[in-house]
């Protein structure tokens, strides 16, 4: 297809990519990514898994993802890393600034006169607070899983059958899993009440939604990117309005070509010098210009 037309976004909120894992789907994002044009972007919790983070898998795709959000980082985008629990380590580094690139624990914007509170959501999570090592542990098992599923689904497209996502219907059978969710949401929503928000925007969950939740104090919009690990999802805020972007809904997405140069030889260490002559070629226009 020729040049996509880029939609124009205020904000974009990306969370739980999971950079480094089997269950990232980084070709998709980058896809994505190639068709909008954001003033900022949020990314909000978990963008690279640092759990079980390897040498020995790091694709060309994610080393891109990296490479391309440094970029939009040159032209002039803003962007905002939200801590998570799987990126829990730059939490040391929270109040960092470089030119338009910050990273922060939680954020709070205004817009329109509202007030928007984001954060990644793992310190709702009471194994993440009492027992990580079983959290770190469950993640490993979910990877496999998402793993697997690639596997299956590969099978039943050959079969002419339609993909299936195995850890969703996991999900749907321990009722434990769904209340998580709906305690989740609803503490989210109380803590935002109590201190005069009008919206609060979570990640964490892999749970894409938008809906008002009401208590008995009021109420309060409750905003999830989801994840682009099983979802492909992201919250878009355009015109006055947020929206929940799914990849699977894109057609346009779809079609964009992912560069040769990730599906040849060329190793991350050439993409990596790339970015980093990237940053020094910005600099040195900086220079000229002053």
């Amino acid at each position: 297809m020729g040049k996509v037309e880029r939609r124009e976004l205020e904000i974009v909120v990306l969370s739980d990519i999971h950079l480094g894992t089997y269950g990232c789907h980084a070709e998709e994002l980058y896809r994505y990514l190639k068709t909008i044009k954001p003033k900022t972007i949020v990314l909000n919790g978990d963008i690279i898994d640092m759990w079980q983070f390897s040498k020995r898998y790091w694709p060309k795709s994610h080393m891109q993802i990296v490479k391309y959000l440094a970029g939009l980082l040159t032209k002039g985008t803003k962007i905002i890393y939200l801590t998570g629990n799987h990126d829990e380590m730059l939490r040391k580094f929270a109040g960092f600034r470089l030119g338009s690139f910050q990273i922060e624990n939680k954020k709070v914007i205004t817009l329109q006169g509202k007030k928007v509170w984001i954060f990644h959501g793992d310190v709702f999570d009471v194994t993440m607070r009492y027992s990580k090592w079983l959290a770190k542990l469950g993640a490993v098992g979910y990877d496999m899983l998402i793993l697997l599923n690639r596997f299956v689904n590969w099978m039943l497209r050959l079969m002419g059958i339609g993909k299936i996502s195995l850890s969703k219907r996991v999900k749907d059978s321990v009722k434990g899993a769904v209340k998580f969710i709906n305690d989740f949401e609803k503490t989210a929503a109380e803590i935002a009440i109590s201190r005069g928000y009008d919206f609060v925007v979570c990640g964490h969950i892999h749970h894409a939604d938008m809906k008002t939740i009401a208590t008995s104090k009021g109420e309060v919009w409750y905003l999830n990117s989801g994840d682009w690990v099983e979802n492909l999802t992201a919250l878009e805020y355009a015109g006055g309005g947020w929206k929940l972007y799914r990849y699977e809904e894109d057609p346009v997405a779809k079609t964009v070509k992912i560069p040769k140069r990730l599906k040849t030889n060329r190793d991350n260490q050439e993409i990596f010098e790339d970015l980093v002559n990237e940053f020094l070629s910005e600099g040195s226009k900086e220079k000229k210009s002053e």
